[in-house]
């Protein structure tokens, strides 16, 4: 079987969740077919959001294989976000700052990727990536050592016998991906020496909520962290938040520090935070489902009145939560005729997974010129807006969300 359902907290155990939202079925978001090729059934999962009283944790209903997730040959490579380079030299700018590093000191980034962040670091201490995809050969072509597996228990161990244990091991935007993932933390505890720090950035479910990303919640994401089941998780086997940070990638993350209790003070910043969550856990997370429900229908309606008049709508970006959004919306070739990516992304020339959306080379906007530009990366659309107005593009833009609108 490709899936398995999950019926309990994947931290506290808890059979008692509460369902609080389901878009329906959702397909793998980066399985895609070649425009060449004849357009693939596809396999569509359930897609629904529990919440667990117990350790706040929001998370999927179900597991899906991760070599379905995690092919060889997936295509993510985070080297070509400006938003997330710039993130990753601000972290090691961070960490020098509050947690100098010595050269003999080790780091591990796991789902290292094409190696963007261990980059940073490799001139004064020692690094290693552990990433599944084949882009680990990328990384190591540009200096980074990288283990290409998916990160166990066991791996661990090997790590540990090879390299040593590491000062500092970073888990950016994979760390809610990670299945068994109190296991999984015992061994990343185990791999750190004893003052080690564990840093994770995950999509943060404040922002979930509160700006109705309903677009980011897809199969590969397991779970959705709040500091407040972070600490819950940590707890478990012994680790404590040290210092907490919100971040704008992926349109709003949260970025934590972890380490063995008592060994770090605590920033102060921390109470704030924890402050913040309240109100989430009080109301807003169980009206989150009419909020999504109402936004969709809300974007329907601005699509339809354009396709009424024949107006063309091209789409901007393909990242994953495109998949999600065109997907639970509805959104087909015939409501956005095509999808355009920047010169050299691995997607141009296939379909948008689950529907008979092209996507193209960027190029095509400026030749056909079509009167909309739907912005599917709309948590960056002033930068992209603003791009596409220096580069010649005279059209309008549909934001589809937090709330659909359209902008001249």
């Amino acid at each position: 079987m490709n899936y398995k359902k999950i019926n309990k907290c994947q931290i506290s155990n808890s059979k008692k969740l509460q369902k609080i939202l389901s878009l329906g079925l959702i397909p793998p978001v980066n399985q895609m077919s070649h425009l060449n090729s004849k357009l693939n059934d596809q396999t569509f999962f359930p897609t629904e959001l529990f919440y667990c009283h117990k350790s706040r944790l929001v998370q999927l209903g179900i597991e899906v294989n991760k070599k379905i997730l995690f092919p060889k040959e997936y295509p993510y490579t985070s080297s070509t976000t400006k938003v997330l380079r710039d993130n990753f030299t601000e972290l090691s700018k961070e960490i020098e700052k509050y947690y100098p590093l010595a050269q003999k000191d080790l780091i591990i980034d796991i789902g290292s990727n094409d190696g963007n962040l261990l980059t940073n670091f490799k001139k004064y201490c020692n690094i290693l990536g552990v990433t599944p995809e084949n882009i680990a050969k990328i990384a190591r072509k540009n200096g980074v050592p990288t283990i290409q597996d998916y990160f166990s228990h066991r791996l661990s161990l090997k790590i540990k016998k090879k390299y040593g244990k590491a000062k500092i091991i970073t888990a950016t935007n994979v760390f809610a991906h990670m299945e068994q993932i109190v296991t999984l933390l015992k061994s990343i505890k185990n791999l750190m020496e004893k003052d080690g720090i564990f840093i994770s950035e995950s999509h943060y479910l404040y922002d979930l909520i509160q700006y109705n990303q309903y677009d980011t919640i897809y199969h590969e994401h397991l779970r959705y962290y709040s500091l407040s089941s972070l600490k819950f998780l940590f707890n478990k086997v012994g680790l404590e938040i040290i210092r907490a940070k919100r971040i704008n990638t992926h349109g709003g993350s949260i970025r934590v520090y972890a380490a063995s209790k008592g060994i770090y003070k605590k920033s102060k910043k921390l109470k704030i935070l924890f402050e913040n969550e309240k109100n989430l856990f009080k109301k807003k997370i169980f009206s989150f489902a009419k909020k999504v429900t109402k936004s969709k229908l809300d974007l329907y309606k601005i699509l339809s009145k354009l396709k009424n008049k024949n107006i063309r709508i091209y789409g901007i970006s393909a990242p994953s939560r495109a998949t999600t959004l065109a997907n639970y919306v509805g959104l087909n070739s015939n409501i956005i005729d095509c999808i355009l990516e920047i010169d050299g992304s691995k997607k141009i020339n296939h379909y948008l997974p689950g529907t008979d959306i092209p996507i193209f080379n960027e190029k095509k906007l400026y030749i056909d010129k079509p009167e909309y530009a739907f912005i599917f990366s709309w948590h960056i659309a002033d930068e992209i807006i603003s791009n596409l107005k220096l580069r010649g593009y005279k059209g309008k833009f549909i934001v589809p969300l937090p709330t659909p609108i359209i902008i001249n």
